[in-house]
């Protein structure tokens, strides 16, 4: 497949292999982008396997079709997962047991007899105080080298009013697209895996501070 296919957001196509960041504020605009990218993903035959962050935001995405086995003309295509299961498994975060996980879970597609896949992590987990959580950004750069693999989109979702500046910034580093203000954007400040991380060091994902946090009611929209 070397068409675009729909992200579920505006009229915006995503290209197998991509790996896009998207920043978003607040758990309702999470909730749309969520929503919209796994249900076309949904819709046009894709396996989706989404990790989320809470399990209140696991019970929203299993409205639909398809989740969790439910019946409906979408049954099995959507597996939802939380941190503890996933990320940090056994209590702490290692980069090669989620890129295992990934690979497994798209290889296990495969078998099914799907032949695409959308991926999709909510990344406030990285905010928790567990081991190996430093190693956020190395990981998403290592991710680059699975997505450019196989038949495969990756959504990884971060919320800016969580998030630090200097976290922001290194994740840009390790996603050849962003998707911010309903705008994807082919990232100028991309690094490839190899450069990157010969130059990376541990940088802890820390949350911004109350007071950095805007006031107000948070947007909706992307």
């Amino acid at each position: 497949m070397t068409v675009p296919v729909p992200s579920g957001f505006d009229e915006i196509g995503l290209l197998p292999g991509n790996h896009v960041c998207a920043f978003y504020r607040g758990d309702a605009d999470r909730d749309r982008l969520l929503g919209g990218y796994l249900g076309a993903g949904l819709t046009a035959g894709d396996k989706c396997v989404c990790i989320v962050d809470s399990a209140g935001t696991a019970e929203r995405l299993q409205a639909l079709p398809g989740a969790c086995g439910e019946p409906g003309p979408y049954t099995g295509q959507l597996d939802i997962h939380l941190p503890e299961s996933t990320y940090l498994a056994g209590g702490e975060f290692t980069t090669s047991d989620m890129l295992t996980f990934w690979t497994e879970n798209m290889v296990k597609a495969e078998v099914e007899g799907y032949s695409f896949c959308r991926l999709a992590g909510e990344m406030t987990w990285a905010l928790r105080d567990a081991p190996g959580v430093e190693h956020l950004v190395s990981y998403e750069s290592e991710l680059n080298r699975v997505t450019a693999s196989y038949p495969v989109v990756v959504l990884c979702l971060y919320d800016l009013d969580r998030f630090s500046g200097e976290v922001v910034v290194n994740i840009v580093k390790t996603h050849p697209q962003v998707l911010i203000q309903g705008i994807l954007v082919e990232n100028p400040y991309y690094v490839g895996p190899d450069e990157f991380l010969r130059s990376a060091s541990p940088v802890p994902a820390t949350r911004l501070p109350a007071a950095a946090v805007p006031a107000g009611p948070r947007s909706a929209s992307a």
